[in-house]
Parts: structure tokens; sequence; C-alpha cells
């Protein structure tokens, strides 16, 4: 069904236009955007990583919500701005523009529908930045509308438990901590015998990339044939529950926050409705 990791009361599109409308509190409802991509990740996992670790992280968080906290899931968005795994097959991708656009669009479309928060929750690292331009651009036009951008690997998790500190000083891509994941999430996709592991050389600037990770802009080919970037070959199941339960209990929270937080609101004359960009005013002090 189309709700996958997301419990079917939690999944937006599930409700009538009727139902959305007589929701209460729908100003402090938190509506969930995860944002994927599909785009080749080594020879071991299937293209849909991105989008199946931040939906299905999602669905286990709102899985783990007391009733009393509103929140839904959208439809994942399942293609990013993947232009740096170009010249592998299997990627498909956006422009940056386009992403942007489509992000920007659905916060309008939930905006339109009477919710005041938004979470973006993004699962590709080749597009963080979009993600925060469609923020900003959503909260410029509408100043009552709280839109966070956030990664989904960023809140407390077991990651790190697991993970050598070459993998977490290098890796990014196909790695341990995506490989453990799937093999939690959707285990029947993985295929750790044709798993290998491949890191870049680390940069020799140290006042450009104090870590060694590359500073300058790169394509995964830079680094080698598998499109891998990490250390995949030492991943289990086991460390993937661990992985999900605690991202989720994290995401869980989080949302809860989001639910119970009030931000700044600004007077509806200055910032009323579809203000038009660039013609907002602060009022007088």
């Amino acid at each position: 069904m189309l709700h996958g990791y997301t419990p079917a009361p939690r999944y937006l599109p599930y409700l009538s236009w009727t139902e959305i409308a007589a929701l209460p509190d729908r100003e402090n409802t938190v509506v969930v955007l995860p944002a994927g991509a599909t785009e080749q990740h080594g020879p071991h996992l299937p293209i849909a990583v991105d989008t199946v670790i931040c939906a299905g992280v999602i669905g286990h968080a709102l899985a783990r919500l007391p009733a009393a906290v509103p929140a839904f899931a959208l439809p994942p968005i399942t293609y990013g701005k993947s232009e740096e795994h170009l010249h592998f097959p299997g990627t498909f991708t956006l422009t940056g523009k386009t992403l942007l656009d489509t992000v920007t669009e659905v916060g309008e479309s939930v905006y339109r529908s009477g919710f005041r928060k938004l979470l973006i929750v993004n699962g590709h690292g080749g597009q963080p930045q979009v993600m925060e331009m469609a923020a900003r651009e959503l909260r410029l036009r509408h100043g009552d509308y709280v839109v966070v951008p956030h990664s989904v690997w960023r809140m407390p998790n077991a990651a790190s438990k697991f993970t050598s500190e070459r993998e977490k000083q290098l890796a990014m891509h196909a790695g341990h901590g995506e490989t453990a994941l799937m093999l939690a999430l959707l285990p029947d996709s993985v295929r750790m015998d044709r798993a290998v592991a491949n890191y870049p050389p680390p940069f020799p600037s140290k006042l450009l990339s104090p870590d060694g990770r590359p500073a300058c802009a790169w394509t995964t080919r830079d680094f080698g044939k598998s499109g891998v970037i990490g250390d995949p070959t030492g991943a289990t199941r086991e460390q993937g529950l661990e992985i999900l339960a605690t991202l989720a209990d994290s995401w869980a929270r989080a949302i809860t926050e989001l639910h119970a937080l009030r931000w700044v609101v600004r007077d509806e004359v200055t910032w009323g409705r579809g203000a038009e960009r660039g013609h907002i005013e602060e009022p007088d002090s």
C-alpha cells in the first residue's frame, strides 16, 4: 500500500478533504515531507536507498507518537538532485531548480490546506541546500509558517557504535550506516556478497579540509568504479535495527517538540497570506 512504513492513520493522503478541513488545531499539526532520491548505491544496494531510509525512519517515528500528538506524513519525494552519480546506470535525477520548485510548491499546498508546520526530512546528502532554500522561500512568503529542513541522519542514533574512525571521517555514500539500515528496513534488497569497501584519498589541504574530506566539488566516479564511498562490508541487520530504533526515537521526540513549539507569528497586516516576495516590511517598533 502507499503508506509503506507509515501507520495508515498517520498518512495524510488517506484522509478526505473534509476530514482534513475538520482536523482540530491544524496550525500546530506537524506535516512531514520525506525527501529522498533514486540513484546508484554501489553493487550491493538498490537505487531506492535514500527514499527508503527517510520514509522508513519517519514511518517508524510516527508509529511511536502518542495519539495526542497530531502529525501526518506526505508521500515521499522519490527523485532528488543526484548529478554526482550521473555516470552510473540507475541514477534518475532532477535539476536543482526543478527540485527546489517541487519542494516549494508542495510546501505551498501544505500551507493552503491550513497547516502551519512543515518538517522536511532529507535523505540524500546531495541536496540539503535545496531544502534549506525552499524552507526560506516559504518563510518569506508566509510569516506564520514554520518550515524545518533537516537531515534524517542528523539526530542522535547508534550508528557511531559500529563504525571505524576512518568510516566516520571519509565515508559518504553506500557505506556502513546506509547498508545496516537497509538490512533493517528492506533486507531482501541488499546483496552483501557484492559489498566492497572504497574510500576517497584524504584531501591534501589541512586548511581547506581539517578532517580530510573532499573540499572541492566531486563526482562519485572520481573515487573509483564501484559507486561506494565507505566500507559496507561489516554491516549487519542487528546493527541496522538498533540504528533504526534510535533514529525513530529521536525523530519522534523532535516531532513532539515541533508540535509543542510556538514560534514567531508576524502581524497579519504586514505578513498577509501570499505576501509578494520581496515586498514584506517589518512592523514599526
